[in-house]
């Protein structure tokens, strides 16, 4: 069991050699390696073992695949051969998380789960669901996300083997709808299925986010034949990708190509354009395909097309786990409905148990986790409290996400609200600000100019109609950074204040309903989200979530 590794000393290969994450700069690293390093001192993460955070080099963005590239050179720097003998865990955490804000100060592989005392954070998390990998697994590295769990049942004498050659990916049943927005594999046929829980086959080629008539063209579709497909109830299913293996002499070809190139000045999917490139039916025509790409640099393509003939004849084998499922955490809408909604998780995984809820998944509950709620309070099931502190009387709303937040006594906040506070430094000054936005609103979204900003909506209003209730004119309205990307997401809406109290309350103050406007205190200073997380004060958060920690546990042991 994972707890037993719970701040004790591993012994030589019984668990990770190296345990790896992603960062997409330095200010997100050092939150990362600060984060890491309390964890170890609290013991709540294995000793004896190796972490590291590698942020992206700088310029061009490099994405998960080259940011996996990357973080091979950084160890192969560090250990040199000796990484031949090595099992490393490589977890993709960079990112903004742009579409679950509240994990954008602290890292995605941060984000609390009520699971575990103490409680777990997705990166215990993953660690406990892979705690049985290293001991079957020859030298070569893990790759898998920040933002996914990944739960499998299979039978007590089997394990879950990393031992051949090439690549091998973890392949879930998945409804074919599901199949068009993530990697799908398309299975030789002419083996014959063995209908159990637990499947080794061969993989013909990798079909990344396809159309559902691509998955038929291609012989991806299987039908489900027996009870071991009862997870699923469609007729026809396809196999989705999401964790996988490369053994060392593979990983050491894809970093040999790496250093042949130098900087890469475009970004490599971890997924897509490796495993495109693996199994016999694989062909070079993908790498002309872009509708799936953000932004296309020139060299794209080029890159794409070394990548493929570098693992050109590699061998793509398949576990094929047929009582498993795949859940993406990665949106405000997923982290509710998961935590609040979702009966099936929150049985498989046994969740609430350290909160205290009773063992009956067929209602909504309200998941408050980490915080200190007085007495009085009334929270609205469907909605996630995490590292909050909340006054007597304070009413949180349904669909609703509170994180960092002190709530003042008698408050009431909205349904339908995400609101996040953030310890900032701004001109030598401590201050504090609280983000809000509707759970449906999109952050990413750019209309390209200031000038265009009626096609931003926030909280189902258009930006120009909020700013007029808050006697704010379109011209006074900054976007900090890249002002050809004007969005939410670097919109300067909220006030910057010296107290993380009054921040809440002015914040939500602004989506009071009515016609009146709300008055900002003379000289307030607005702030973005983007520019709250340049500018965060990381140690503030951290000593703000340690002694919250401390008195929820003092008045659970009172």
């Amino acid at each position: 069991m994972f707890t037993c590794h719970l701040g004790k000393q591993v012994q030589p290969g019984e668990f990770w050699d190296l345990v790896v994450l992603t960062a997409v700069d330095d200010n997100q690293r050092e939150a990362y390696e600060l984060q890491i390093s309390e964890k170890l001192e609290r013991k709540e993460i294995p000793l004896g073992i190796s972490y590291h955070v590698f942020s992206d080099p700088p310029g061009a963005k490099i994405g998960n695949g080259g940011a996996t590239l990357y973080s091979l050179q950084r160890l192969e720097d560090i250990y040199g051969k000796a990484l031949g003998g090595y099992r490393v865990l490589l977890i993709h955490a960079g990112g903004f998380s742009q579409r679950l804000p509240n994990a954008s100060a602290l890292g995605k592989i941060f984000t609390p789960i009520p699971l575990g005392d103490p409680l777990y954070q997705m990166l215990e998390l993953k660690l406990a669901v892979f705690v049985d990998f290293p001991k079957h697994m020859k030298p070569g590295v893990l790759v898998t996300s920040a933002d996914c769990i990944e739960l499998y049942s299979i039978a007590e004498d089997e394990n879950i083997r990393f031992d051949r050659s090439g690549f091998t990916a973890l392949a879930h049943p998945s409804p074919i709808s599901i199949g068009t927005t993530h990697g799908v594999f398309v299975l030789d046929q002419k083996e014959k299925s063995v209908l159990a829980d637990m499947e080794y086959r061969t993989c013909l080629h990798f079909l990344h986010k396809p159309s559902v008539k691509k998955m038929h063209e291609n012989g991806a579709v299987c039908k489900s034949q027996d009870s071991c497909m009862s997870l699923l109830s469609d007729a026809e299913f396809v196999y989705t990708d999401s964790t996988y293996y490369v053994d060392y002499n593979t990983a050491m070809s894809l970093l040999s190509l790496f250093r042949e190139v130098g900087p890469l000045g475009c970004e490599i999917d971890a997924y897509g354009d490796f495993l495109q490139a693996l199994g016999p039916q694989a062909t070079v025509a993908y790498t002309n395909n872009t509708a799936n790409v953000t932004k296309q640099e020139s060299n794209l393509v080029e890159m794409r097309q070394k990548i493929f003939h570098c693992l050109k004849g590699t061998p793509l084998n398949l576990v094929a786990l047929n009582h498993s499922k795949f859940y993406h955490i990665g949106t405000t809408t997923e982290y509710l409905f998961y935590l609040t909604e979702d009966p099936c998780l929150r049985g498989e995984l046994g969740l609430y148990k350290v909160l205290g809820y009773s063992q009956n998944f067929s209602f909504k509950v309200c998941c408050a986790m980490l915080s200190d709620v007085k007495p009085g309070c009334s929270l609205t099931p469907g909605s996630v409290v995490e590292y909050c502190r909340l006054e007597a009387g304070a009413h949180v709303g349904g669909r609703t996400i509170l994180s960092g937040c002190w709530v003042g006594a008698g408050l009431k906040v909205p349904d339908g609200t995400f609101m996040h506070s953030l310890c900032v430094n701004r001109e030598g000054q401590t201050g504090f600000v609280t983000v809000t936005f509707g759970i449906e609103d999109d952050l990413k979204k750019s209309v390209g100019a200031p000038a265009n900003m009626e096609g931003l909506n926030l909280f189902g209003a258009s930006l120009v109609e909020c700013l007029a209730k808050w006697g704010l004119s379109p011209e006074s309205l900054r976007f900090s950074g890249d002002t050809s990307s004007c969005s939410l997401w670097n919109a300067c809406l909220f006030p910057v204040c010296p107290d993380m109290r009054d921040s809440f309350s002015l914040t939500l103050e602004m989506l009071q309903p009515g016609g009146s406007t709300v008055t900002l205190p003379p000289g307030t200073k607005l702030m973005s989200l983007q520019e709250a997380l340049q500018c965060k004060n990381l140690e503030e958060m951290l000593k703000y979530r340690k002694k919250l920690m401390e008195d929820v546990k003092m008045k659970k042991w009172s």
